[in-house]
């Protein structure tokens, strides 16, 4: 029976679930709107973060160590795939760049199958962050309102960083003139492995941020890469207030859909993106020329 309060729990739950795609997509629309790569990847990167953080919970017992282990590990992974791998396929077409992407995807959910197995695995909150809170109308799960302002704290540091600082100033010259960046004494693309290794933290650290609500699985990675791409097109390729504008938009749907008919959740996320497309070819938030 639908009530105001299983509403209103939807409602925190779709910004809960919003606020984990915006990180996510976030840090895909970085490396594909600072770098031109569609990094299939990133779901298994997203994984990657969470079982990082697992065996680090399991070592120390602290959610704080294996917030960082999750981040950290991800973030020196993105740094080693862009200098070994990623860089040699900038100026390669785009279906390259999917394949030799989602071939790495494969190899880290494989090794990670190896490692831990396909059993389920779950880390738990921090003490501070379990239990449930009171919001006048409603009872709901501590840690999944700590989840929205851990991402919006991880949001807007990402933000600071990129629009805010001389590293961000340089990214986006890069971009748009490569050549006289690199005129200027500035290494361009050593600049660009750093931003591909923020993209990946990025993945890291919802991975291990979401580890305590969502049971740990190889297979973790595969629908959220989905989503966080449907975010992406929502939001307009490139466009990291887009990224966060269609996580909130897509986790709302997914929410408020579930709440009647789960089966048809997707369907409406999709036939959202459709709407949008037909509407605005570059998405809600997208520059012009890039679609």
């Amino acid at each position: 029976m639908l009530t105001w309060s299983n509403f209103l729990s939807q409602l925190f739950n779709g910004l809960a679930l919003g606020a984990l795609l915006a990180l996510i997509s976030s840090g895909l629309t970085i490396i594909y709107g600072t770098l031109g790569v569609l990094n299939l990847a990133h779901g298994a990167m997203f994984m990657l973060g969470g079982y990082a953080g697992y065996a680090a919970w399991q070592a120390t017992g602290s959610f704080l160590v294996a917030l960082a282990a999750g981040t950290l590990s991800v973030g020196l992974l993105g740094l080693v795939m862009e200098r070994v791998i990623i860089r040699h396929f900038y100026r390669r077409p785009d279906e390259d760049q999917l394949l030799v992407t989602f071939g790495l995807g494969i190899c880290f959910v494989e090794s990670v199958r190896l490692i831990f197995s396909s059993q389920s695995l779950s880390v738990q909150a921090p003490a501070l962050l379990t239990g449930i809170t009171s919001l006048g109308v409603m009872m709901y799960p501590t840690y999944r309102l700590a989840v929205v302002g851990i991402c919006a704290v991880a949001l807007l540091a990402l933000y600071v960083v990129l629009y805010r600082t001389r590293l961000g100033m340089i990214v986006r010259a890069g971009i748009d003139d490569p050549i006289m960046v690199d005129s200027l004494g500035i290494d361009v693309y050593r600049v660009f492995m750093v931003v591909f290794g923020i993209g990946a933290m990025a993945a890291g650290f919802a991975g291990i941020v979401n580890a305590p609500v969502v049971s740990l699985t190889p297979e973790v990675g595969e629908a959220i890469l989905v989503q966080a791409f449907v975010v992406v097109v929502i939001g307009g390729v490139g466009s990291f207030p887009g990224a966060v504008l269609g996580g909130l938009i897509a986790g709302e749907i997914i929410s408020l859909t579930s709440m009647v008919n789960p089966g048809y959740a997707y369907v409406m996320l999709f036939a959202a993106m459709a709407i949008v497309l037909l509407v605005r070819p570059t998405g809600l938030m997208g520059a012009k020329g890039r679609q």
